[in-house]
């Protein structure tokens, strides 16, 4: 039976949440004695002199104050890989089938592996790429990542997330965002759980602004879900795990650091139904970009050029006339990687699949598959609904390094390439 939980929707909001009535001082942020012998801890997101409608930070009231732990010592490593060496950088389109269930026992940590990353952890630019493939909850293990948000987007099985906030409970077909330097622990609820991660080193997620567009379409802020304050008084034995410049470090303490009893800001882990986006669309010719179907976008240093764009491919009308409707064949200055959450994506008739991934780098060619090609140059553009379908992209202006573990899997495609293989030649010089 799913938990009924609370939430508090919005985005970028200001929030506040007690768990225990009287718990939130009124009057200040950090009175000499907090409301029932709490400790107040600030947690910012942000530099403090970015302008306040930047400024990222949240209040915390809590039992015991953080800086309350073991001493730190590296954990050994693992696939996780966000410094050092990757596979020497290749042009060639690549693309993995779906991870396997593992067959001895992770947690959603241990699973994690690297497909690619861009960017450094250093200069706080870039984003690495990651899937999880876990069959175990993180009983009595925390952890918290200094070097940037997580973006999680399940494909297979609900995960139960829970912050320094309060709970999360999210389901494939929606997203979970946890902010940099904030503490948590993920539940699976069921047998196994897969998914894709986008580690965010760079400015922070937002909504993109609207422009032409208008008020209205694409992710709506009141969509964004946020926890109320709920917290663990629990005394005993815990791993604290925390990712910083690229190394995991692990400590030991003898109470759950998910300990707050209220708190109130705007860096907050939030969750979103890809469901609810509202697609806008071409109604007369040709096939839009991608940028119109952009939830989330994290910015670069160049107006317009982003850090990181997520951006999805629901279901939607498709109703352009005389048009070659699947995406075009093209190249282009952004990197791309593309998973899929269920369904087959409308440009590719086999071989990605849900679980699976592809990549296509800065300026690599790619589009439609044969066979999606054929059958869109001779279908009549009567409207049709796709259905059944959600894909997604992680976009950046950087181009990306896939890991050793990435190029060395199993699951990666060998023939990715033959996709195009037998495209037709109907040029004639003759009009």
């Amino acid at each position: 039976m799913k938990t009924e939980l609370k939430y508090q929707s919005g985005f970028g909001n200001h929030f506040e949440s007690e768990a225990i009535k009287g718990a939130l001082p009124k009057e200040q942020n950090s009175p000499r004695n907090a409301p029932l012998g709490l400790y107040a801890e600030q947690l910012s997101g942000s530099a403090f002199t970015r302008p306040r409608d930047e400024n990222r930070k949240i209040w915390f009231y809590r039992i015991r104050p953080s800086v309350v732990q073991g001493e730190f010592k590296p954990v050994s490593p693992s696939s996780w890989n966000t410094v050092g060496p990757c596979h020497p950088p290749s042009p060639n389109q690549l693309r993995w089938n779906p991870f396997p269930e593992p067959t001895s026992k992770v947690d959603f940590i241990q699973s994690w592996v690297t497909l690619a990353r861009n960017g450094s952890v250093e200069t706080r630019s870039g984003v690495a790429i990651h899937i999880y493939a876990a069959n175990q909850s993180m009983e009595g293990t925390y952890i918290s990542n200094s070097d940037g948000e997580l973006l999680i987007v399940p494909e297979k099985g609900s995960l139960i997330v829970r912050t320094e906030c309060g709970e999360l409970i999210v389901e494939p077909s929606e997203i979970v965002c946890i902010p940099r330097g904030m503490k948590f622990h993920v539940c699976l609820d069921g047998s196994w759980a897969r998914g894709y991660i986008c580690e965010n080193f760079g400015e922070v997620f937002r909504i993109p602004t609207l422009g032409l567009i208008g008020a209205n379409g694409l992710a709506d802020p009141r969509h964004f879900l946020t926890p109320h304050a709920s917290f663990e008084d629990k005394k005993g034995s815990f791993r604290l795990l925390v990712r910083f410049q690229g190394t995991l470090f692990e400590s030991s303490t003898d109470r759950s650091p998910l300990d707050v009893v209220a708190w109130h800001g705007n860096y907050v882990p939030y969750k979103y139904d890809l469901r609810l986006f509202q697609p806008v669309n071409t109604v007369r010719l040709d096939h839009p970009d991608p940028s119109i179907f952009t939830v989330l976008t994290s910015p670069g240093l160049l107006p317009g050029q982003a850090n990181c764009d997520f951006v999805i491919f629901p279901p939607r009308w498709m109703v352009a006339q005389n048009t070659f409707r699947p995406p075009y064949f093209h190249r282009n200055i952004m990197s791309e990687f593309m998973g899929l959450v269920k369904g087959q994506y409308d440009a590719k008739q086999k071989g990605f699949l849900p679980g699976g991934g592809s990549l296509h780098n800065c300026m690599a060619p790619h589009g439609p598959d044969a066979d999606t090609t054929e059958k869109a140059m001779k279908t009549q553009n009567d409207p049709s609904y796709i259905d059944n379908t959600l894909a997604f992209m992680f976009e950046s202006c950087y181009p990306y390094q896939v890991t050793q573990a990435g190029m060395t899997s199993p699951s990666l495609q060998k023939d990715y390439l033959n996709c195009w293989s037998n495209l037709k030649v109907y040029f004639s010089s003759k009009s």
